[in-house]
């Protein structure tokens, strides 16, 4: 397996060493997958996207009434809403 080397602040560093029994390199690594499998899944035409989800997955996609879709994005966009509106700034 290839090695790489990675940097971080002198502040994670001493919080990273207080705590030995964790395998950083692994956390590093698993981050890294699932950061890429996050920017493969952007890329992917929807296609591929829904013969990767399943057969399954496609049948519901298509039983479901667009209503529904059209509802959880109205309560997904206002939960974003509120987030963003309750959200601190420094």
């Amino acid at each position: 397996m290839p090695n790489i080397t990675l940097s971080v602040p002198p502040e994670v560093y001493r919080k990273m060493k207080k705590h030995p029994e964790i395998k950083w390199s692994e956390v590093a690594r698993r981050a890294i997958i699932e950061y890429l499998a996050k920017i493969e899944a952007e890329e992917l035409e929807s296609d591929e996207l829904l013969s990767l989800l399943g057969e399954d997955f496609g049948k519901e996609l298509e039983e479901t009434p667009v209503e529904k879709y059209e509802e959880a994005l109205k309560e997904t966009r206002d939960a974003e809403w509120k987030r963003l509106s309750t959200t601190p700034t420094s």
